[in-house]
């Protein structure tokens, strides 16, 4: 009895079908503009979260530097 014969295709990613239909459905303008605002989303996101980490460190050194 011979093996069933392995399928050497991948299958594709959920975020490359969504980027699929979105060259599909909009001219690549479009499709490189909104994948450039959501690149500026979560660069963002990555800054505030830096900026809440750094306030967080300044606070700690305020207290440490305020015992007697």
């Amino acid at each position: 009895m011979q093996a069933a014969p392995v399928r050497a295709t991948a299958i594709p990613s959920f975020t490359t079908a969504l980027r699929a239909v979105e060259s599909l459905l909009m001219s690549s303008g479009q499709a490189t503009a909104r994948r450039n605002a959501w690149t500026s989303v979560l660069e963002d996101r990555r800054r505030a979260k830096d900026r809440v980490e750094a306030q967080r460190v300044l606070d700690q050194v305020q207290l440490l530097d305020a015992r007697p």
